[in-house]
């Protein structure tokens, strides 16, 4: 019997001999099939997982197999570009490091963004693709790592029971083609490393039930936790029932059970201090960052949720927690499969049970999510659901194939939870039930007929049958899973944003910024016209832009009170195309670009991709001493001239003209009527309106996007005052109630010339930039206050001349130093938040990981020492000599 259910008086040592008085307590033998069969599972499982989710994306006609972009959503705006990023970093192209990001945000941390998107193992194969390819380097990666975690499940489930290779790598590849990697994580593959690493975390949970492998485990923990601790922490939370149940199934003495909880405790408490540099640093980063929409959970109803149970169900806000036909027929037949221990047929279920609940309720639903209601899916936790479900499925078939009676009462089951599912709209698409209905008949069939060669005795026939069974329960696996991957891609890119991978708008983005570049004596802006939210990251250049979980507050309020634009609640920050902005941020050249033609939210107007020169104060400025005196407003036209410490701006009163529509169809027009001084760049800012806005006479069309609390259109240059003084700028749709008051302002740009000029002359005379250090030299006698033209995120330090640096001031958001004339050299140096705490509590528990491996060696050795001497060495003990 293996020892998950041997009593504790038949706990043999290994080779069979008994505990002797005064011996340690005998390590448990480890269960399972020889290692080249796990091996032969594990490759099996990623093999097939492989094959099934690139014949759904060939199916469904989605990249690299057909004309459809598989970049929806966050793929194409953060994840794809951060690789892009990271392949710079790698090649060394990139500008920063790993402290600070100087594409994006005008000087963001980038190490909190390293920790959520970036540190899992296999994110640094991107380097063996070429650039352009970047789109195809993060799919093989989501390959590799849905592989990886079909490996990981097979290689775990011969070590909780014994069983056949094959039924592992079947169930290890029904896990990793869980519905919640089909249909959530395939585009957010940030959280695949909580798939990869649940399995590892409950063999780790194994090792210290038996006293084994004690530092591979903590460094299970550790590199969990690093490598996305948002998922390594859910994937921790899920492993510990686990624990507590092979704990109850062993029926170890108290002790025993104690102890091993206790060394359980020890490692996973020393692998997350062993993570704690970057976790510190990620956690710091969300308590910076802008603060996003406070939600309520609010659970699925039970016909939902059952829906999801079915193959080819999809939708955004429920648990999808398919596993396939097979392995949910083999879970609900435990409780009914009289060759399974009772502990077995009622632990495994219960667990199933206690874990659907937890996902339901609102106290343990903010447990598993760190607390905090995401913004996004509320059931991010599915996957140890499903893991959970195919273990369950494990047990039922390594005690042997079902009998009648549990393959019947399974059946029953199943056909309740379609016919519960049936009332949800979920499954009132016209293949699903179908679908359904045919992979139970599948799965029933080839469990049938494995049942009916498990009581053959003629080998040859018995072989027959039996790959007849394997064969259609993997056809059945695999057909279910590839229509449920296809049915996931087309149902996404119709109901989510999607983004054009990389191509010739790209190419001609990046060669224009790279002819025009000359960072950090200036920035060089990538457009407003964007391709994705992250275009910095993708094409090149120094903007604004910036999308990210951890987009700091002060750059997100201080952009805002700019009159910039945001989408995602003000954590995907836009271009603000603006002269008096760029002369604020150093930006010295600026691209202009067509709109995107992939997302056709506006007709194309025959601009070309053209990178713009224009004069720029240097990085470093030198303001006087009174410019910190005063405070943002309502108006972003003054909040721009106080950055930039002169008024250059008219913001003139106006009226507002609705022109019915004679189609009913055709919404109403409007036209803003106002006087400016001729020869002014005429502004608009409109944040809450959504349409077009144009000048009379002008050739110029500003595009405003704006959705309520979600999104927020950006200021918007017009064109030129004409000699008469008249402005009149036409508004389509003509929505007047989302035009508000200062609305309009025009630019004086023969006063802005010489703010720029006076900032040249008083700024500093030489910058350099290197990852998280700024070295600027100032012209002698400089007083006032040093403005270094990046958002004064936490961390920023800085000092002059010889002095000890001290945390920087802040000047409205950006980064500023008090001078008083004695020193000519400034420098300012980032520490991201956390990252010294958690490098000293990294520290500490290395530390104790090297003790706590040494202590077994210690214990051996004292007991070598203080043991007497046995009967047989005092017979034969020599004098010194003779010897």
């Amino acid at each position: 019997m293996p020892y998950s259910v041997l009593p504790t008086t038949a706990l043999p040592e290994p080779g069979g001999i008994p505990r002797g008085p005064g011996r340690p307590w005998p390590r448990l033998p480890r269960p399972g099939s020889p290692r080249g069969t796990a091996g032969t599972a594990a490759l099996f499982a990623a093999l097939l997982t492989v094959a099934a989710l690139c014949s759904g994306d060939a199916i469904a006609g989605s990249f690299p197999f057909g004309p459809r972009t598989r970049d929806v959503n966050d793929l194409g705006n953060q994840y794809v570009p951060f690789h892009a990023h990271l392949w710079d970093l790698l090649h060394g192209r990139a500008d920063g490091g790993l402290l600070i990001n100087w594409q994006s945000g005008y000087g963001s941390s980038f190490l909190p963004d390293l920790g959520t998107y970036l540190s899992s193992p296999l994110a640094p194969l991107v380097a063996l693709f070429p650039r352009d390819e970047i789109d195809l380097a993060v799919y093989v990666i989501t390959l590799l790592k849905a592989a990886a975690a079909a490996a990981a499940m097979a290689w775990l489930l011969p070590r909780l029971q014994p069983g056949r290779w094959w039924a592992a790598g079947l169930l290890g590849a029904s896990y990793a083609l869980c519905g919640w990697t089909l249909a959530d994580s395939v585009y957010n593959p940030m959280w695949l490393d909580g798939l990869v690493f649940l399995p590892l975390l409950i063999l780790a949970g194994e090792w210290a039930i038996t006293g084994r492998h004690r530092v591979l485990g903590v460094l299970v923990v550790a590199l969990a936790w690093t490598a996305n601790f948002y998922t390594g922490y859910m994937a921790t939370l899920g492993a510990g029932p686990v624990l507590l149940l092979r704990l109850w199934l062993a029926g170890l003495p108290r002790r025993r059970t104690l102890a091993a909880a206790a060394r359980a405790a020890v490692r996973t408490g020393l692998g997350v201090g062993l993570a704690a540099p970057l976790v510190a640093v990620v956690y710091f980063g969300t308590r910076h960052a802008y603060p996003g929409r406070v939600r309520h959970f609010v659970p699925v109803p039970a016909e939902d949720l059952l829906a999801r149970l079915l193959p080819t169900t999809y939708t955004f806000g429920t648990p999808a927690v398919f596993v396939g036909t097979t392995a949910l027929l083999l879970a609900l037949a435990l409780p009914f499969h009289r060759a399974a221990p009772g502990r077995v047929r009622a632990g495994w279920p219960l667990l199933v049970v206690l874990m659907t609940l937890s996902m339901q309720w609102g106290p343990t639903h903010l447990v598993w999510h760190a607390f905090t209601t995401p913004q996004g899916s509320p059931y991010r936790q599915t996957f140890v659901l499903c893991a959970f479900l195919v273990i369950a499925a494990w047990h039922t078939l390594a005690h042997g194939t079902p009998d009648r009676r549990a393959l019947g009462a399974a059946a029953a089951l199943v056909a309740v939870v379609t016919a519960v599912a049936s009332g949800s709209a979920l499954a009132h698409r016209r293949f699903v039930l179908p679908l359904a209905v045919l992979a139970a008949l599948g799965a029933l069939l080839g469990l049938a007929l494995l049942r009916h060669a498990d009581r053959t005795r003629t080998g040859a026939r018995r072989a027959r049958v039996a790959g007849l069974a394997v064969a259609l329960l993997l056809c059945t696996q695999f057909g279910e899973a590839a229509a449920t991957a296809a049915v996931a891609d087309r149902v996404r890119l119709g109901h989510m944003d999607d983004y054009a991978p990389w191509g010739a708008r790209q190419e001609t983005q990046a060669a224009a910024i790279a002819g025009a570049g000359a960072w950090p004596r200036y920035r060089t802006e990538p457009g407003r016209e964007q391709t994705v939210a992250n275009d910095p990251l993708m094409v090149g250049g120094q903007g604004a832009q910036y999308y990210s979980s951890l987009t700091s507050d002060v750059l997100s309020r201080t952009l805002t009170a700019l009159g910039d634009g945001w989408t995602s609640r003000a954590r995907n920050l836009q271009s603000l195309d603006n002269a008096v902005t760029d002369a604020v941020f150093s930006v010295g050249a600026r691209v202009h670009s067509p709109p995107d033609p992939h997302q056709n939210w506006f007709p194309q107007d025959g601009t070309r991709t053209t990178a713009v020169r224009q004069a720029a104060p240097p990085l470093v400025t030198v303001r006087p001493a009174t410019a910190l005196a005063g405070a943002f407003g309502p108006s972003p036209y003054r909040n721009q001239e106080l950055l930039l410490g002169t008024r250059v701006y008219t913001v003139p009163r106006f009226t507002v003209r609705t022109t019915p529509s004679a189609d009913p169809a055709v919404p109403a027009a409007a036209t803003i009527s106002t006087r400016c001084p001729a020869g002014s760049k005429v502004q608009l800012w409109a944040p809450s309106f959504a349409g077009t806005a144009r000048l009379r006479d002008s050739s110029l069309t500003g595009r405003f996007r704006s959705a309520y609390a979600r999104s927020r259109a950006a200021m918007q240059r017009l064109g030129t005052v004409p000699a008469s003084g008249r402005v009149l700028i036409d508004l389509f749709p003509g929505r007047a109630d989302r035009v508000p008051p200062g609305a309009v302002g025009c630019l004086d740009t023969a006063r802005l010339g010489t703010a720029v000029a006076r900032l040249t002359a008083t700024g500093a005379t030489r910058v350099s930039v290197s990852d998280g250090t700024v070295r600027a030299r100032l012209p002698r006698g400089s007083r006032g206050i040093a403005v270094v033209a990046a958002p004064r995120i936490a961390g920023w330090r800085c000092a002059t001349g010889d002095r000890a640096a001290v945390p920087a001031a802040s000047f409205h958001g950006l980064i500023a130093v008090p001078l008083d004339g004695s020193a000519t050299e400034l420098t300012c140096t980032f520490h991201p938040p956390g990252l010294r705490l958690g490098t000293w509590a990294g520290g500490v528990c290395l530390l104790a990981l090297v003790l706590y491996a040494a202590l077994p060696a210690v214990r051996r050795r004292l007991r070598r020492t203080t043991a007497p001497p046995s009967a047989q060495e005092q017979t034969h003990e020599l004098p010194t000599t003779a010897r």
